[in-house]
């Protein structure tokens, strides 16, 4: 997948406690580098009870476009057990100007139970390879949006954002850190209010390429975050804004325009106790 749809699956964390009723979040997202518009992206959550389904897709444009073709969408189901989400079922599409490479994975209680990648991976020798134990106790990309909200307490507790995610993606792996870094005030179409601040670590496990500059880049990035909003009923968090230093300078993923249907309701945070 393009480095940027990557982005947006594995970083563009929201969180969800267990759903009461059913209701469906949908945000539509605009893409940029270094201040410079790279194309669109959306995300869809579905609510049934304690099921969940996911849907999220990049699509490039402009000379981003005619320079990478790139473009990807992904789909996550599963249910929100106890306080995790435990996903059943994730696909992945990727495309590009010169290729187009497909992931669908099967999971059980948390653990992966079979994988299938079109065409499969490169071998090269300095991939980390990964062991039985790395494909336990995971998230896939999308599913890792779904974070159960701690307690029941103010959204903007950071406990909220102090957190692990374990994310396997099919091929690779890694952590996604959460830790606190404030609240902030957003403004767009749908929502107005205070939103939760997080600083995001990245730690590769396996699956990566250890001497790539970029997972070298990516391990020691201190500069990833992501400003999350409420969504009451839910009790759902997800993401207005999410900035990401790459090697070519800083993206940004930011909520354009959202819109929630059924039973949720946004609200402020504040107004939350």
């Amino acid at each position: 997948m393009h480095p940027l749809a990557s982005t947006l699956l594995t970083l563009a964390l929201v969180g969800v406690g267990s759903p009461s009723g059913a209701g469906t979040l949908k945000v539509d997202y605009d893409v940029s580098l270094i201040g410079l518009s790279l194309g669109k992206a959306d995300l869809v959550g579905t609510f049934d009870g304690s099921k969940y389904k996911m849907e999220a897709g990049v699509k490039l444009s402009g000379l981003a476009k005619l320079l990478t073709g790139g473009k990807g969408a992904a789909t996550a189901a599963g249910a929100i057990v106890g306080s995790q989400p435990q996903p059943t079922s994730f696909a992945v599409t990727s495309r590009s100007s010169d290729d187009q490479r497909i992931v669908r994975m099967g999971l059980t209680a948390g653990n992966v139970a079979a994988v299938d990648i079109d065409p499969p991976i490169d071998e090269k020798p300095d991939r980390v390879p990964v062991k039985e134990q790395d494909k336990k106790g995971v998230v896939d990309p999308v599913s890792a949006l779904l974070m159960p909200a701690i307690g029941n307490g103010n959204l903007t507790d950071a406990a909220n954002c102090n957190r692990t995610i374990p994310v396997f993606d099919g091929a690779a792996r890694f952590n996604v850190v959460l830790s606190y870094g404030g609240t902030n005030k957003v403004e767009v179409p749908g929502y107005s209010g205070p939103v939760l601040v997080c600083n995001a670590r990245y730690v590769p496990i396996s699956g990566h390429r250890s001497e790539r500059p970029a997972t070298k880049f990516m391990r020691d990035n201190k500069d990833m975050s992501v400003w999350l909003a409420p969504v009451e009923g839910q009790r759902l968090l997800f993401p207005v804004r999410v900035s990401v230093r790459t090697m070519v300078g800083v993206s940004v993923v930011e909520a354009s325009r959202f819109s929630v249907e059924g039973d949720a309701k946004v609200v402020p945070i504040s107004n939350k106790q």
